[in-house]
């Protein structure tokens, strides 16, 4: 019987997804339909379109639902890098879909568009640059084909490095941008995450996590971050509920894509491939990103702030909005949430998206 561990070392957590066999998928198939039945798009003005584009010369797998075509459209910049929200948007994203149309996408070297494409030559393109060109002509195409004059920008984790990025480049395509687990420096971010981890591990009398956290002392310092250190620097802040509040551990999240209908078994091992495709190629860039000397943003911005979060910790992100000029910007605290904002408060993300985000869309009908 074939064995498969999924393991996907992200550059914000790191997770073992789920340890899948085929007698295990099978039994998964009934519990797929349901899920499938319980989140198709009947309404007759909806759409629920899956389909890949052509995107920065590779073809990326674009997602595309909502209740009435006619609604404004979010466009969501998801995490990792090569984390797509695609097969687990199913546990959060329905009630948003009755007020916005959203487009989520598979990037480069991520999920389904790993799978779909060539990686003779895709690591070359692994650059933090044509992550930016994709969300940008991605943003083109979806405004062209849905008639849409602007598009309503989110980015989630690594999404947010690369939504900033494209909202300073072209803010003439979207209403306003919205930052979940922003990132504003890494390594501000790196060091109060680890920070955080010694800080419990010390009042809990945990002497093996301490031990762990001092054998990459200081982090993330002048030594060479490498995959060892980052799998150390994530274990334990998330353990300490850094990444789901109040938890030790996320399974209900690393094993949700196994109810994703759209999903095949490839596209399941695509999910643990792209993100190891990615992080050697992206790590350098990554460590250096920082958006400490942004004075003035173009376009509203929102940053949506798990206060339990310490995988992308919201200290440098409050700082951040404090100091910048924008035409509108505010901070909202989800206090019941770490990192995954929209998994554990779906209600207040909703509500917040309706009373702050939406009145940006000014021609809305």
């Amino acid at each position: 019987m074939r064995n498969k561990i999924l393991s996907a070392l992200l550059f914000f957590w790191t997770a073992t997804l789920f340890a899948q066999n085929k007698a295990v998928n099978d039994e998964y198939a009934k519990a797929k339909e349901i899920v499938r039945d319980l989140d198709s798009i009947v309404s007759p003005n909806g759409i629920q379109e899956s389909y890949p584009v052509i995107i920065g010369n590779i073809k990326q797998q674009v997602y595309v639902r909502g209740q009435n075509k006619e609604n404004p459209v979010i466009l969501f910049v998801h995490g990792g890098p090569a984390s797509p929200v695609s097969p687990v948007m199913w546990m959060f994203q329905r009630p948003i879909e009755e007020y916005f149309t959203v487009v989520n996408y598979d990037q480069r070297a991520a999920g389904k568009t790993y799978a779909i494409n060539d990686t003779v030559n895709l690591g070359k393109t692994i650059h933090i640059d044509q992550y930016v060109k994709d969300v940008i002509e991605l943003a083109e195409y979806i405004e062209k084909k849905y008639k849409k004059k602007k598009v309503i920008l989110m980015g989630h984790s690594w999404g947010t490095i690369v939504s900033m990025h494209a909202a300073l480049k072209r803010p003439d395509l979207f209403y306003s941008y919205v930052g979940i687990g922003q990132i504003i420096n890494t390594k501000d971010n790196e060091r109060l995450s680890v920070e955080y981890a010694m800080k419990e591990a010390i009042r809990l009398k945990n002497d093996t996590a301490v031990k762990e956290l001092k054998s990459i002392a200081p982090y993330p310092g002048n030594q060479p971050v490498t995959r060892e250190r980052i799998i150390i620097a994530r274990k334990w802040p998330q353990y300490y509920g850094g990444l789901t509040a109040f938890r030790n551990d996320s399974r209900y999240y690393f094993q949700a894509p196994l109810l994703f209908s759209e999903y095949s078994e490839k596209d399941l091992d695509a999910l643990g491939g792209g993100s190891l495709f990615t992080l050697k190629r992206l790590l350098p860039e990554f460590l250096n990103v920082d958006f400490k000397g942004i004075k003035s943003f173009p376009i509203p911005v929102f940053m949506f702030m798990g206060r339990h979060d310490y995988t992308t910790p919201s200290e440098p992100t409050t700082a951040w909005l404090r100091n910048v000029k924008a035409p509108a910007k505010k901070g909202i605290w989800f206090e019941n949430s770490a990192h995954l904002i929209p998994w554990e408060e779906p209600g207040k993300m909703l509500v917040t998206l309706l009373n702050d985000v939406l009145p940006t869309v000014t021609d809305k009908k």
